[in-house]
């Protein structure tokens, strides 16, 4: 072979490729280059097997050798060569160099992007904001305004920082103004949360005006709900009639509580007619029970019998929308899981949703027959026989009952002259008397309204029979459990008392009447920290209860903590800063501490509210005497004397008055005609003979003898009651030996049965008109009863739908 040939066969690239047989399958299974290769897919290679096999011997320099025995490394040594294609593998080269094929490594990490870029500031800064405005929102549903309010400032505040990044990187058409929206939104409703209302009109006109936020408008509606709140009427329905034409048909439900926010807000302006036309829209497009009964009560207004009927029957044909009731009902032969299932649903949130819209229902409805009841017949049991019928006839057929309780009950509340108070206290007492074989549940209420009604007349025995029969109807009754108890409260026995008191709370620990008069008989028997427990739970509660307050400061009066009844007094105080007789506690409180011109305010404020406690009256002109203010303290007794002119102590301290001012004069003309009223009376005979000995006058020896006269006759008399008094002693004395000596032993006499104590009765004073009852009165130890009381009058539910405002 010569050199040429020998040259041609370096070149020939496909020299060797013959040799491998590619339809020989049993040699690639034989082949290890291949299942390595295979084994090894996807891009991944076979380890470097040369420098395993070869170890110490250098590659082949040239490729062309390698690329005519086919080997991919000399590993394969003793085995068929494996063939070349034409395809040049990845990550081969030409020249076989050192860490080119065979030294493959795993690539370096990504390097981490900077953080620094104006695109990242931007994304990061958005995140502050939506977080800042997350806090906001929270802040106010744990009722903390003032932290909701400046954590939405600060989500403001970085927003339009955001904004002028984005302007000095002029890619403002890339302004997220969904985040601007919220933004807005949010800072405008915790104004509005804090009633910053010009503020919050002020953000969300920033809204409405803006034309890149569709849907804006809806929110004139939250703008007409502060113009209602501040009582701006007229704008409040401009602004509510803005968003409603441009709310489409579609939304009808906010297209419905828009118009009755309408309703009411006429109703505020007293533009009746105009309401009931947006009310009666409302129960033609969708029926619903406060809109019915704000319709009637429009009708009710301009007195429209016929209307206020129609009305009220609308409303029985609302349909609630609760469902089968009989889901609730486990069938006969149930299974286990069928019952738990039962179980789970009949207290769960849906159940708890539909109970309270159905206790809302029958609310509205027993309301509305009261009010139209004494005006729709011609005479209110007339009236109220209509509307049972009507509601018996309905899908409320269990209202019927209830409403003729309620009649029941409101004939105590008419006064009709011609059939006398007495005529309607028999009524009432007929009327529920009928149920007293009708259903448990109705006979157990009527049982306890007739205890309730007998025990308000003193008639202890009948108020204890028909709490009797409350309990034999129904024994876990606690209005009844009340009323048992009050009997035996009121014939002192405290004991049996409690522990009606006790049962009740035991069976609805929700009774306060039970607490409360549990309270009042622990007091009675001297447990203190007893009264005192259930008179803290009632106060946490009844936050601002007046009866309760006085009853803790009482308490703690009682078992020697001064100064916690005064805190408690002056908590009384804040909500009853015109009540005279604690207002007189107080003085007395400052006086013990010696604190007189606290006291003095006391009094004084005491005495402006009512001017007849005579008690307050002297100690005024004390204070007066003895702060040389003589001519002041003059009017006050002036006052008492006018109240109880058969004292004479009153004229006596104006004549005092007048002496130690100077007017001596005016002081003897003063005892001169008190001594004509009392001649006998010694004081004033002293006074005037002083005087008239420092005037000089004749008349000194007439008063002195008179006053000799008047002293012996009163030292007789003295003498007469002393001996009156022992001759009673020694005869009571004999009495007894004779007596045991007589009979040889004890004898008992016949007593007369210890009577329950009784509070005297004064003569009626006038005093100001009060809209509270007095928390230092003798009634306040009364315990409370228990009955059905009829619901309040009430003119329009005013309640605002916040649909678009968020929580």
């Amino acid at each position: 072979m010569n050199q040429f040939d020998a040259m041609e066969d370096e070149d020939d690239l496909y020299g060797g490729f013959n040799e491998y047989s590619a339809l020989n399958t049993e040699e690639i299974l034989r082949d290890e280059s291949v299942q390595q290769a295979v084994r090894t897919s996807h891009g991944r290679r076979a380890p470097n097997i040369a420098a395993a096999g070869t170890a110490g011997k250098p590659p082949p320099t040239g490729t062309r050798a390698g690329l005519r025995t086919g080997q991919v490394g000399a590993g394969a040594a003793g085995t068929e060569a494996r063939p070349m294609t034409a395809v040049r593998a990845a990550g081969f080269t030409r020249n076989a160099r050192k860490g080119s094929a065979g030294d493959i490594r795993p690539a370096p990490p990504l390097e981490a992007k900077a953080d620094n870029s104006p695109e990242e500031k931007i994304r990061a800064l958005e995140k502050e904001v939506v977080q800042l405005v997350e806090e906001s929102c929270l802040a106010l549903s744990r009722g903390e305004k003032g932290a909701a309010l400046q954590k939405a400032k600060e989500a403001a505040k970085k927003e339009k920082d955001l904004l002028r990044k984005r302007e000095d990187l002029s890619s403002t058409d890339q302004a997220n103004m969904d985040l601007t929206y919220m933004v807005l939104f949010n800072l405008a409703n915790q104004y509005q949360a804090n009633d910053m209302y010009q503020e919050a009109l002020n953000a969300y006109q920033a809204i409405v005006k803006n034309k890149m936020f569709a849907h804006a408008g809806r929110l004139k509606v939250n703008m007409g709900n502060i113009y209602f709140r501040q009582k701006q009427f007229a704008k409040a329905i401009k602004f509510y009639r803005m968003a409603l034409d441009q709310i489409p048909n579609t939304h009808k439900s906010l297209r419905i509580k828009i118009m009755q926010n309408i309703g009411i807000a006429f109703i505020k302006m007293g533009q009746v007619h105009d309401a009931i036309t947006s009310f009666e829209h409302i129960m033609q497009e969708q029926p619903d029970f406060k809109t019915g009964f704000n319709l009637l009560l429009c009708y009710y207004t301009i007195n429209e019998r016929n209307m206020m009927k129609m009305a009220f029957t609308k409303m029985l044909s609302v349909d609630l929308k609760l469902g089968d009731p009989d889901r609730y009902t486990l069938a006969p032969n149930s299974d286990r899981q069928t019952e738990l299932i039962q179980e789970v649903i009949r207290n769960d949130d849906l159940r708890k949703v539909e109970m309270e819209r159905e206790q809302d229902a029958e609310r509205r409805i027993k309301m509305a027959a009261k009010i139209i009841a004494p005006v729709i017949e011609e005479t209110f049991s007339d009236g109220y026989d209509w509307c049972i019928d009507q509601v018996k006839s309905s899908a409320f057929l269990n209202i019927g009952h209830d409403l003729e309780i309620d009649k029941a009950m409101m004939f105590l509340k008419q006064r009709d002259f011609h059939q006398g108070e007495e005529s309607l206290h028999r009524k009432a007492i007929e009327s529920l008397k009928s149920f007293e074989k009708k259903d448990t549940r109705l006979a157990s209420a009527a049982g306890v309204n007739l205890s309730f009604l007998h025990y308000l007349e003193g008639n202890l025995q009948q108020a204890d029979k028909y709490a009797d029969q409350s309990l034999q109807a129904d024994r876990y009754n606690p209005a009844a459990l009340v009323n048992k108890g009050n009997v035996f409260y009121q014939q002192k026995d405290f004991e049996r008392a409690r522990d009606f008191y006790n049962d009740a709370l035991n069976n609805d620990s929700s009774c306060v009447e039970a607490l409360y008069n549990l309270g009042l008989v622990n007091k009675r028997l001297g447990r203190m920290e007893e009264a005192l427990d259930a008179f803290q739970k009632l106060h946490t509660i009844f936050k601002n209860s007046a009866q309760v307050i006085y009853q803790l400061a009482d308490v703690f009066e009682k078992i020697g903590e001064r100064n916690q009844a005064q805190e408690w007094y002056l908590q009384l105080n804040g909500i009853l800063p015109t009540d005279p007789k604690l207002l007189q506690r107080l003085a007395a409180f400052c006086e013990d501490e010696g604190d007189k011109s606290q006291a003095f305010s006391y009094y004084y404020d005491s005495f402006r509210y009512y001017p007849a406690n005579l008690d307050v009256i002297e100690w005024l002109g004390a204070y007066y005497i003895e702060a040389q203010f003589c001519e002041k303290a003059i009017g006050y007794f002036e006052r008492a004397a006018m109240m109880q002119p058969g004292q004479v102590k009153w004229p006596l301290m104006i004549a005092s008055c007048h002496r130690r001012s100077g007017n001596y004069q005016v002081a003897l003309e003063t005892y001169k005609s008190v001594h004509r009223r009392f001649p006998d009376n010694v004081e004033c005979l002293k006074f005037l003979v002083r005087i008239s000995t420092d005037l000089g006058l004749d008349e000194a020896a007439e008063y002195t003898a008179k006053l000799k006269k008047a002293e012996k006759s009163q030292e007789a008399r003295e003498q007469r009651q002393a001996s009156a008094g022992r001759r009673s002693s020694v005869v009571g004395q004999a009495g007894s030996r004779e007596n045991s000596a007589g009979t040889g032993g004890y004898r008992p006499q016949a007593q007369m049965p210890p009577q329950p104590h009784q509070q005297q009765r004064q003569p009626l004073q006038q005093q100001p008109s009060m809209d509270y009852e007095d928390p230092l009165g003798a009634e306040r130890e009364r315990p409370r009863t228990a009955a059905r009381r009829a619901p309040v009058d009430e003119f329009a539910d005013e309640e605002l739908d916040d649909t678009l405002l968020p929580e």
